[in-house]
């Protein structure tokens, strides 16, 4: 399909990685691109910009899905104006960042960003007045706010795809990367020195990926080369940027393919390294139950349902939780408490790799608490616990632990029938109940050993309750 959209053109015998001062520019009929598909905001600050005299283009991702045919879920606009110009254009604008500084132009819920165009530090270069490297030991940027030209911006671009410039006036794209040529061949590809690159922002490693799953592209072979051998630098990258980067990954309808290429290239264990232990040790396991629960995920999102990050986390992190609370246990310690002490240790290692915020760690622990409760239904247990506001995000992760094959002795199936079941014949179920049917702990578990049959996966798709 790209290849007809783009038949009229052809890119000269160029290196796609090596940036260019001459852009390779297209006219209106030599791309899909049209002005119907941009947010008037867009181009209204476009236009708005370019009338006052400063260059002004749509830039990066927005004009990269349009040519793959791709609605963007935001505009971008990059431009030679400062942020301290951009806002004096507009007065709905708002000058954000230190690290990197922008201007949120606001139109009720739309929000425009747009950033002055960027050129890459010099080397040994130091803010003024201060003794502070703009970059630290590992060559990782600390401070962007070094302006430049547009060739400058695209050179300091990240991937190829992504340095494509469209001007909504003359409806004219610029490529100084061979971005086209990437697009049409299905590759992510970073402009410059790959390993240079990543050492820059380790965060880019994790963005190859996103891009890769996402576009269903493959990352070019030189890009992913040093990717294994790096990946040890995003330990070096916030705690609070990582959630938000995991977010991005797991939460945008693709995460199967991510975990994928997040396995592959020794990206996953620097981000749940408890969870890839897990995996090593009992891979088929771990592995099962944390591709059920992506795909879960994954459909919710297709269908237009919520998601919560709290359920996917309480899944990633799962398989690396019941030997801590066996461990415990044999210490002597309650098949409850254990597995809150257990939670509440977990949960804390990987806050300090992931910043998972307390309005999501809290749920996690209740959904992991409900495991060991679902079990103990005599008496009032089972209403009690139908009542509790967490049932049924604990019912959901219980039958995907099933769906993993643990073994519970039929729980799920119980509590499937118990909620529908009348109330007197709820009662005739407690009665029922016996001693064997009332298992001290939930990570005390079995694998079957094949050939039954297999569990469902959680009815209301996991990650939304």
């Amino acid at each position: 399909m790209l290849k007809k959209l783009f038949k009229s053109f052809r890119s000269p015998l160029r290196r796609a990685h090596q940036p260019h001062s001459t852009p390779h520019v297209l006219n209106n009929n030599q791309h899909p691109i049209q002005r119907g598909q941009i947010s008037r905001h867009a181009i209204s600050v476009v236009e708005r910009l370019q009338n006052a005299g400063y260059e002004a283009y749509l830039v990066g991702g927005c004009v990269r899905d349009l040519l793959l045919g791709i609605e963007p879920k935001d505009f971008d606009v990059a431009t030679s104006a400062t942020p301290e110009q951009v806002r004096a254009e507009f007065r709905n604008a708002r000058v954000i960042g230190r690290r990197f500084k922008l201007v949120h132009v606001h139109f009720g819920r739309e929000i425009i960003e747009t950033a002055t165009f960027r050129a890459n530090h010099p080397e040994g270069d130091e803010q003024e007045n201060s003794n502070q490297s703009s970059r630290n030991e590992s060559g990782r940027i600390l401070r962007d706010n070094v302006y430049g030209t547009l060739e400058d911006d695209a050179q300091r671009r990240d991937f190829t795809i992504n340095a494509l410039y469209y001007d909504p006036v003359s409806e004219r794209i610029l490529d100084y990367a061979n971005g086209m040529h990437d697009i049409r061949n299905n590759l992510v590809r970073l402009i410059g020195n790959p390993t240079q690159r990543y050492q820059e922002d380790p965060v880019r490693m994790l963005r190859a990926v996103r891009f890769a799953a996402k576009l269903d592209f493959d990352i070019e072979k030189h890009s992913a080369d040093p990717i294994h051998d790096l990946a040890q630098l995003l330990a070096g990258i916030p705690a609070a940027r990582l959630f938000d980067e995991v977010l991005k990954l797991f939460l945008s309808g693709y995460a199967i393919y991510t975990y994928d290429l997040l396995v592959d290239y020794g990206l996953f264990g620097q981000l749940f390294p408890a969870s890839a232990a897990a995996l090593r040790q009992n891979p088929e396991y771990t592995d099962t139950l944390i591709r059920n629960a992506l795909d879960n995920t994954d459909l919710r999102i297709h269908q237009g349902k919520p998601v919560t990050p709290a359920f996917l986390f309480a899944a990633l992190l799962w398989p690396a939780l019941p030997a801590r609370v066996i461990r415990l246990q044999e210490r002597g310690m309650p098949a409850i408490p254990a597995m809150q002490e257990a939670a509440h240790e977990l949960i804390a290692e990987q806050c300090q790799r992931i910043a998972v915020p307390k309005r999501f760690t809290m749920p996690i622990r209740e959904i992991w608490d409900m495991q060991e409760r679902l079990p103990r239904r005599s008496g009032k247990r089972a209403d009690l616990l139908l009542e509790n506001p967490r049932f049924r995000a604990g019912y959901d992760f219980l039958l995907l632990r099933e769906s993993a094959g643990e073994e519970t002795g039929g729980l799920g199936d119980w509590w499937t029938e118990y909620q529908d079941a009348s109330d007197s014949d709820r009662r005739v179920m407690i009665r029922n109940l016996s001693s064997k049917d009332e298992p001290g702990s939930a990570p005390r578990k079995r694998r079957r050993s094949g050939g039954g049959k297999r569990k469902r996966a959680p009815q209301s798709g996991g990650a939304g309750e």
